[in-house]
């Protein structure tokens, strides 16, 4: 297994990703490409006491970057030699397996999108994290690729939504919902009301297990594995998750520090916080797949850290080695609105 690392992309590039992937290739023996300014990546390394690359870690030299001021949509295609260009480019060529980055978005969902490809009858690529539930995690999806969305758009989203959470989060028959404003068939706005009955049919014919409609607060609390919305109304529900649990953690330490029996009591509880504070870290997961593309894309969070990208490359190995991308090809059809008879002339 060859992982395709963007060493420029993030907040934290080169450092993060170089040092991140030595250690994907230390602790999970897969092998590593660092696409980058050779000399930046060198230097990374130098200044870690690595002397020489280890079995199993090249570098692929890129001399531009994607800088986040970039626009989006043109951004890989003004800068040719780009770190994510190139190694999107590899990834299409078949020199790795996955590629992973932490740069910008919006140019890692237009570069795979048209360097990549989509899976050849898929609308849009969507966005799909993993995130902290009381049910042990849930597929989100759509997260933010897609603002505004026809009812095909969710009926597919749910459909490769349900396919990653049975092989990524090991799901038989994963619960699917839709985000919406209550539980009943009636709720929400047109697009909801319009891709329930779709969702529902699929779900008749057995195609998967959708349960209906549901509310963050249910969602939050595990009430199903697959979270389908539209990209707009995910991205707030995952912006609102990650805030809540910022203002928590934040909450508990001024509680905790209030005066020496608070203190006391942290103590006690100190190995109950850490796994708290692990259930809610996104580094855990590592990032967010990019769905419906061609190939597997991971996009990892832009301030990730070596720990988080470590765990990207974790998880773009077993989203290649999944299966997921072969499900999604061949059950293409099924996620279609059937073509409205023509009329008679």
């Amino acid at each position: 297994m060859k992982i395709i690392v963007d060493a420029m992309g993030g907040d934290n590039a080169p450092q993060a990703p170089v040092m991140g992937a030595l250690q994907a290739n230390k602790e999970y023996g897969v092998d590593v490409v660092l696409v980058g300014r050779g000399e930046d990546i060198l230097k990374v390394l130098q200044e870690n006491g690595v002397s020489e690359l280890p079995a199993g870690v090249e570098i692929a030299h890129a001399g531009e970057v994607v800088e986040m001021c970039d626009d989006p949509a043109t951004a890989f295609r003004k800068k040719k030699d780009s770190s994510l260009t190139v190694g999107l480019n590899m990834l299409k060529e078949g020199a790795g397996d996955a590629f992973v980055s932490a740069g910008s978005t919006g140019a890692l969902l237009a570069a795979a999108t048209l360097l990549t490809k989509r899976i050849k009858g898929i609308r849009r690529a969507a966005l799909a994290p993993v995130i902290p539930t009381g049910g042990g995690g849930a597929v989100l999806i759509d997260c933010g690729a897609n603002a505004e969305c026809p009812p095909e758009y969710l009926l597919q989203f749910a459909f490769m939504g349900s396919y990653y959470a049975e092989h990524f989060l090991g799901r038989p028959q994963p619960k699917v919902g839709l985000l919406n404003i209550g539980a009943e068939p009636s709720k929400g706005t047109q697009l909801q009301t319009t891709v329930y009955p779709m969702l529902q049919k699929a779900a008749e014919e057995g195609r998967i297990n959708f349960v209906g409609n549901v509310e963050a607060r249910e969602a939050v609390e595990g009430a199903v594995d697959v979270i389908v919305s539209d990209g707009y109304s995910g991205n707030i529900f995952l912006k609102t998750m990650e805030g809540t649990a910022l203002f928590l953690n934040r909450e508990l330490k001024k509680m905790f520090k209030k005066n020496i029996l608070s203190m006391l009591a942290a103590a006690l509880v100190s190995g109950g916080l850490k796994d708290l504070k692990k259930v809610m870290s996104a580094g855990e997961v590592g990032g967010t797949a990019l769905l419906g593309i061609s190939k597997p894309v991971i996009k990892a969070h832009g301030s990730s850290d070596a720990y988080a990208i470590k765990n990207a490359v974790r998880q773009a190995s077993q989203f290649a080695s999944s299966g997921i991308i072969e499900n999604i090809t061949a059950n293409v059809d099924a996620m279609r609105l059937p073509k409205a008879p023509r009329e008679a002339d």
